[in-house]
C-alpha cells in the first residue's frame, strides 16, 4: 500500500474582507501558493478536486492544468476533508500521482458566489422552512436545544468555547478577531437564534486554500516534511436537520471518527492536537464526545475547565478556528491547514511536540463528516 502524504498546504495571501477577489481569484491564489509551498510547478498536478462553484474543471483550466483525474464532491464544510481522502485511494490506485485539493470563497463580499437559498422543491423548503428553519442559525439551534435538556449544558459552558477559541486566536496574528472575551461578554452580545448568541456564531469572511497530496516517495525530493495520512472517514446522517436520529448526537461524526482511528491504528491517547469544525460553538460539543475524547454529557464541562485552552491537555482548533479565525462557509480547508501546520511546527499557536493531529469537518448542518488522522511520522 502506497503510504499517501500532505506535500503541499497553503492559504490565500488575505483572508478576511476581499471585495477585489472573485471566487475564482481565491481559489487560483491558494492553488498557486500551495504548489510553490510543495516545491513543484502546475506541470506536475495531475489530479484535481474541488467543490461546484466554480468546481474543479474551471478551477483546472484556470490553472493551466490537465488532470487525469478529478473529484468534484460537494457535502458542504467538510467537503476538503473527503477530496483528501479520495486522493489516498486516486494515487494508491494509480489514476493520479500529485493531487490538488482547491477551496476558494467570497463568502462576506459575495464576488462571483453561487447562490444559497434552497429550490423550491427542496426537502428543506418543503418541510422545514415552512416553520421558520431557514438558515444555519435556526437550523443548528433544534439539536443545541436538545442537547442542553438532556445533559444540562449551561448558557455559560456554551459561551465558554468561544471564550477558549478567542484565547487561541489572540496568539494569531491572521485571526479575524483577537481581543480578548470573557463569557459574560459573550452572553452580553446579540441573540442571533435562541440560545446562539453573536459571539457563538462564526464568522462570515472571504478567503481559500489548498492542499498537494502525493506519495511519501515523490515528496522525499519535496522541501517540506511530509505530513502523513494515517486514517480517514466519511459519511453523512441526512440531507435535513430535523432527521437526525437523535438531536444530541452525530451518527455521521461517530462513524467517519471511528473508520478514521481504526485505519489509523491509534487511541484517544495518541492524539496531541484537534480540529473541529465549529460553525456554532456547540459542535465542538459533539465532536468531542462522538469522537470519544469525552463522554455523553462531559465536553462542555471540559471546554469550560481550560483543557481544551493554551496549556490545556487537548489543544482544540488553535488558529482560533470558525469563531475567531475565519470562516468563509464552507471551512473544512482551514481545519486541514492548521492540522499540518500544527504538525510541520511553523502554527502561530505551537503545539509543543505534536506528533498526531485529528482533524473532523461538518458539512450541511451535521448532514455528514469526513475525518483524517495526521501525523509527521508513519
Amino acid at each position: 500500500m502506497t503510504d499517501v502524504v500532505i506535500a503541499g498546504a497553503a492559504e490565500t495571501d488575505e483572508i478576511g474582507v476581499l471585495p477585489h477577489h472573485s471566487t475564482l481569484r481565491l481559489h487560483v491564489e491558494g492553488a498557486r501558493n500551495a504548489v510553490a509551498d510543495a516545491g513543484l510547478r502546475m506541470s506536475d498536478i495531475d489530479g484535481i478536486a474541488s467543490v461546484s462553484s466554480p468546481g474543479p474543471v474551471m478551477v483546472a483550466h484556470a490553472l493551466g492544468v490537465a488532470p487525469r483525474w478529478i473529484d468534484g464532491t460537494g457535502v458542504g464544510g467538510t467537503s476538503f476533508l473527503l477530496h483528501v481522502r479520495h486522493a489516498v485511494e486516486a494515487i494508491r490506485a494509480g489514476h493520479a500521482s500529485t493531487v490538488l485539493i482547491t477551496h476558494g470563497e467570497s463568502g462576506r463580499s459575495r464576488v462571483g458566489a453561487a447562490r444559497g437559498a434552497f429550490p423550491a422543491s427542496s426537502p428543506n423548503a418543503q418541510f422545514e422552512a415552512p416553520y421558520g428553519v431557514t438558515g444555519p442559525p435556526s437550523m443548528f439551534t433544534i439539536p443545541l436545544l436538545r442537547y442542553m435538556k438532556e445533559f444540562g449544558l449551561t448558557a455559560e459552558q456554551l459561551a465558554s468555547v468561544a471564550v477558549v477559541q478567542r484565547e487561541w486566536a489572540s496568539r494569531n496574528p491572521r485571526a479575524r478577531y483577537r481581543d480578548p472575551i470573557t463569557v459574560e461578554d459573550v452572553l452580553a452580545s446579540k441573540m442571533i437564534s435562541y440560545p446562539l448568541h453573536l459571539l457563538e456564531c462564526c464568522l462570515v469572511t472571504d478567503g481559500g486554500g489548498a492542499l498537494v497530496v502525493t506519495s511519501a516517495e515523490r515528496a522525499r525530493d519535496l522541501p517540506r516534511p511530509p505530513v502523513h495520512i494515517l486514517g480517514t472517514g466519511e459519511t453523512f446522517e441526512s440531507p435535513l436537520i430535523s432527521q437526525m436520529a437523535d438531536f444530541t448526537t452525530s451518527a455521521a461524526f461517530r462513524r467517519s471518527s471511528a473508520d478514521a482511528f481504526a485505519e489509523a491504528g491509534i487511541t484517544h491517547s495518541d492524539v496531541d492536537h484537534v480540529m473541529i469544525y465549529d460553525a456554532f460553538a456547540h459542535v465542538p460539543v459533539y465532536g468531542l464526545e462522538d469522537m470519544g475524547f469525552v463522554g455523553r454529557g462531559e465536553a462542555g464541562a471540559f471546554i469550560a475547565e481550560g483543557r481544551t485552552a493554551p496549556g490545556g491537555e487537548l489543544p482544540l482548533n488553535t488558529n482560533g478556528g470558525g469563531l475567531s479565525y475565519t470562516h468563509t462557509g464552507m471551512y473544512g480547508m482551514f481545519l486541514v491547514q492548521e492540522s499540518v501546520r500544527q504538525l510541520r511546527g511553523q502554527a502561530a499557536a505551537q503545539v509543543p511536540g505534536a506528533e498526531v493531529s485529528v482533524a473532523l469537518g461538518n458539512g450541511g448542518m451535521f448532514m455528514a463528516a469526513g475525518t483524517l488522522v495526521l501525523s509527521n511520522h508513519t
